[in-house]
């Protein structure tokens, strides 16, 4: 079987036949994310099978919609925003479920980018993110680590903004008060 080569591909000729339904080229873009996007998926999902399945889920859209991908960001940001949708329709499939932040699932890099820590206090501050009730990690998750509005969040979880901010102060309280950032 011939190997692939991701690095020899730009992401526009990968786009390009994704377009054109190319299978070897839907394959390339799945082999590149995959592994960066099933972590994401084990956010919200801490059941490996589950996660596989919405991953699954996800990238059926990202193939199927391929053509509403307008560059204006970045290909990994807007398959991550996809995922991350996919991810919130399972869960509301599953309310009710306990819900964990997985802490190998999110990069040092990224704790550290977003909230300014080294890689001991990123894990301290995702084991306190493990502790927030439900609906607190829930909106901490969607606002600090996928950047999504509070309007936003408000929209997909049908609560309101206010909620959603309230949610969002609360597990902020409670991360203060067990990890020292």
């Amino acid at each position: 079987m011939e190997q692939i080569q991701i690095r020899d591909l730009t992401e526009d000729a990968i786009i390009k036949g994704c377009l054109e339904n190319d299978r070897k080229e839907q394959e390339r873009l799945y082999r590149k994310f995959a592994d960066e996007m099933y972590n994401v998926c084990l956010v919200y999902e801490q059941d490996r099978d589950s996660a596989k399945d919405i991953m699954q889920d996800a990238f059926i859209k990202v193939f199927r919609n391929i053509d509403q991908y307008n560059r204006r960001g970045t290909l990994r940001g807007w398959i991550r925003r996809i995922v991350v949708n996919t991810a919130l329709d399972h869960l509301r499939l599953k309310k009710g479920a306990e819900r964990h932040v997985d802490i190998d699932a999110i990069s040092e890099t990224h704790m550290h980018l977003q909230f300014g820590v080294n890689h001991s206090d990123s894990k301290d501050i995702l084991v306190a993110v493990n502790r927030l009730p439900e609906g607190a990690r829930l909106v901490f998750n969607l606002f600090a680590l996928e950047g999504f509005s509070h309007r936003e969040i408000a929209e997909r979880l049908n609560i309101t903004e206010g909620t959603s901010k309230s949610q969002y102060s609360r597990a902020r309280q409670l991360l203060q008060l067990w990890v020292e950032v």
